[in-house]
């Protein structure tokens, strides 16, 4: 079974995409270029959810469904309204709700992808499967919420945001929030799937 391709996340794409060339147009217009490499960042990020669509169709990995909607929505939070608009400097909650948000749905991701690759076997209890799953869903999405603050300094170093303006306790503070909500979201499909297979 293929992942489909979002129309609803593509229409977001190009009016963002637009949004982000008006966005441009309107720095140079006024002199205002600072936002530039955030733009070109930007620009560049709201399309992996497509290649990553694609590389999973290649590979017979199923996504969750409304995958590339979400990851676009995301990328849009953090990066257009985060970074370009400044949500991380007027809103002081903004960073970790979004923190949240990836912890939460990197569990639901990761139980998707289990779900596609690894079958049961004959001697494994349906209680030591499902803790197991979840294990690796939480993993998953500690590796990626770790991955994620790597990818918040390269965008420092090298495209001038200010991603990681709080240094070690930003970094520190957003793996808490992300460790916290993968952790309530393994807990919540535990229960679930366990009550579902009863």
């Amino acid at each position: 079974m293929n992942n489909k391709n979002s129309n609803l996340a593509i229409g977001i794409l190009v009016i963002f995409e637009i949004m982000l060339a008006v966005t441009t147009i309107m720095g140079i217009a006024l002199r205002q270029a600072q936002n530039i490499g955030q733009i070109i960042l930007a620009g560049l990020c709201i399309t992996i959810p497509f290649i990553i669509t694609y590389v999973t169709n290649k590979k017979k990995i199923l996504m969750p469904s409304n995958f590339q909607l979400i990851s676009v929505l995301f990328i849009i939070l953090a990066l257009y309204f985060g970074e370009i608009k400044k949500f991380y400097v007027k809103f002081w909650w903004w960073d970790l709700f979004l923190h949240g948000l990836f912890g939460c749905y990197a569990v639901i991701i990761a139980l998707n992808i289990v779900q596609g690759i690894i079958i049961k076997g004959k001697g494994t209890t349906e209680k030591r499967f499902i803790v197991f799953t979840l294990i690796f869903a939480f993993c998953f999405s500690i590796t990626l919420g770790t991955l994620w603050e790597i990818f918040e300094f390269i965008g420092d170093y090298f495209f001038k945001t200010d991603m990681v303006n709080g240094g070690l306790e930003d970094t520190a503070s957003d793996l808490i929030i992300k460790i916290l909500f993968a952790f309530i979201t393994s807990i919540i499909c535990y229960f679930y799937k366990f009550k579902k297979k009863k």
